[in-house]
């Protein structure tokens, strides 16, 4: 019912930005009307995934103490179904896939838990 697509992901030196973009859409005749929560999760290799940022009804967001100071969550309408991070300072550390996620989308079709997207590999070099 719902689709979440990440992009942006991509190779930059350390100490370069990139900026991901996570859209949510409805599928078919769906249409979102509104969502909670937009998450930013990462997982790097043999890591568990870690929360990275978040951004509310509100507009409040927070933010995984590693990356406070150098990514901010951002989103384009009072819906959050189109959020972005920007990311500075990157460092090989950041290095992970990262991923989109909603916590509650209450859509035409009634309300969907949890929907994840499939993910953008960012590389940060040394």
């Amino acid at each position: 019912q719902v689709e979440l697509v990440e992009s942006g992901g991509g190779l930059v030196q350390a100490g370069g930005s990139l900026r991901l973009s996570c859209v949510a859409s409805g599928i078919g005749a769906g249409i979102i009307f509104n969502i909670n929560t937009m998450n930013w999760y990462r997982q790097a290799p043999g890591k568990e995934r870690e929360l990275v940022a978040v951004i509310g009804n509100g507009g409040y967001t927070s933010y995984a103490d590693s990356v406070k100071g150098r990514f901010t969550i951002s989103r384009d309408n009072d819906k959050n179904t189109v959020v972005h991070l920007q990311m500075n300072s990157l460092k090989p550390e950041d290095t992970a896939v990262y991923y989109c996620n909603a916590d509650r989308v209450a859509t035409n079709r009634g309300v969907v838990q949890d929907p994840w997207g499939q993910g953008t590999q960012v590389t940060v070099s040394s």
